[in-house]
């Protein structure tokens, strides 16, 4: 039976230049003949989220192929989508799920469709942790063998999270921490949305990102953690041909 306090949403809006495909969006690039962002579907329905929206955006006619096809094979109507007409960054991207949501009233857990390796094991754990402690937001976190270009994970002298510094905001003493941000979240619905609403652009790429609901939370006083429970070879996106293979590898 679906979980009606759960809903998933997948970013896969992406175009992932550096698969070196420009005519495939980068969650239908195949690992070993499957889908990437099949991998991710499944995980959703194994934890058994309802609904499950996919972000589509780069050649997203057919991205919205694939999830038409894949849905009606397995009789599943959960499988929904919403379109990011324009790619205004992830931040953005997840605001244009909120009408799909509009009569759920539970968690939402932020997954991305290149992120094949993510086992259910690590998602239960991560949702347990999260009421656990009853938070109100949470992200996945993990040990990286070479945290370059991932934002890091910092913590007080107690250990509890403290802020998420990005590498190219990050001093040398930052630098040095090897935990780091997954990407993954786990938010209740209503405090998504209105932090959303008050993210800004004011950056380089003049985007929207999803990251930044944590600063903005943990400056309004909410109770925000980081478990740091998962394998860094699951939560490894896709983000070139060398990733591709190396995940493989890990596939065997």
């Amino acid at each position: 039976m679906a979980d009606k306090n759960l809903a998933i949403i997948i970013l896969a809006a992406g175009q992932g230049k550096r698969m070196n495909n420009p005519n495939l969006p980068k969650v239908l690039v195949e690992l070993k003949q499957i889908p990437l962002l099949q991998y991710v579907l499944v995980l959703s329905m194994k934890v058994q989220a309802d609904p499950i929206i996919s972000i589509v955006g780069h050649h997203r006619e057919k991205v919205i192929n694939f999830l038409n096809i894949f849905s009606h094979k397995l009789s599943n109507n959960t499988l929904k989508y919403a379109v990011q007409a324009e790619q205004l960054g992830t931040g953005h991207a997840v605001q244009q799920s909120e009408i799909l949501l509009n009569e759920f009233n539970g968690n939402v857990l932020i997954l991305s469709g290149d992120v094949p390796l993510l086992s259910e094991f690590t998602i239960t754990n991560f949702l347990k942790l999260h009421k656990l402690s009853e938070a109100d937001l949470s992200v996945l976190s993990s040990i990286a063998p070479n945290p370059f270009g991932y934002g890091r994970i910092v913590r007080t002298k107690n250990g509890d999270f403290e802020r998420i510094v990005e590498e190219k905001d990050a001093d040398e003493r930052i630098r040095l921490i090897d935990e780091i941000n997954s990407g993954i979240y786990l938010v209740k619905k209503d405090l998504l949305f209105s932090s959303l609403r008050l993210i800004q652009n004011e950056n380089a790429q003049g985007e929207f990102y999803l990251t930044d609901i944590i600063e903005i939370n943990k400056k309004a006083g909410k109770n925000v953690q980081a478990f740091n429970i998962g394998k860094f070879e699951e939560i490894q996106g896709i983000n070139s041909q060398d990733d591709l293979e190396n995940v493989a590898k890990n596939l065997g």
